[in-house]
């Protein structure tokens, strides 16, 4: 199928795309801080430059978008024009990011990785859920790796990727 802007527009479209600053991110950003969580952003200094790194907590969030990191959602579509190119793009992403985790694991850091799904479209928790999973996971989990996602999401989840959409146990 032939793309339906000229090459100009496209570029232009492409060229707003923002890696830092999201509204899922500053969505999340927001919540964390109104529950008295501080943090860093972006550190140059840990692999994957996290968007969110808690050094009190030795804990990395990423805030991912399901299309950029092939998270297969409903919000993962993928575009028919050059669908070769973009899978190829989205693998190097997905393999990138798990180098990534690894690497954090590794250094001693734990990482919560949220996705866009859990906090719009259907099916998804309440933020309020999303908020409070986030700080349980970072304050009182001792898992090196967690997904927060849409609860449709969680049955592909392995054991080492344990989803979670909305803790279901009380805190501790």
């Amino acid at each position: 199928m032939a793309d339906v802007l000229t090459p100009e527009q496209r570029w232009l479209n492409m060229s707003r795309i923002r890696g830092r600053d999201t509204k899922p991110e500053l969505c999340i950003r927001r919540g964390l801080h109104a529950r008295g969580l501080r943090f860093r952003l972006h550190p140059k200094e840990l692999p994957g430059k996290p968007d969110l790194v808690f050094p009190r907590y030795r804990t990395a969030v990423f805030v991912h978008g399901c299309f950029w990191h092939g998270h297969g959602c409903h919000l993962s579509k993928m575009p028919a024009t050059r669908p070769e190119f973009w899978r190829k793009k989205i693998a190097r992403n997905v393999a990138r990011d798990q180098k990534t985790i690894a690497a954090l694991n590794e250094s001693g850091w734990r990482v919560l990785v949220i996705w866009e799904c859990a906090l719009r479209g259907p099916g998804r928790p309440s933020e309020e859920e999303i908020m409070d999973a986030a700080v349980r996971f970072i304050q009182w989990d001792e898992r090196a790796f967690c997904e927060l996602m849409v609860r449709s999401q969680m049955a592909g989840a392995g054991p080492e990727q344990e989803a979670l959409a909305v803790p279901a146990d009380p805190l501790p």
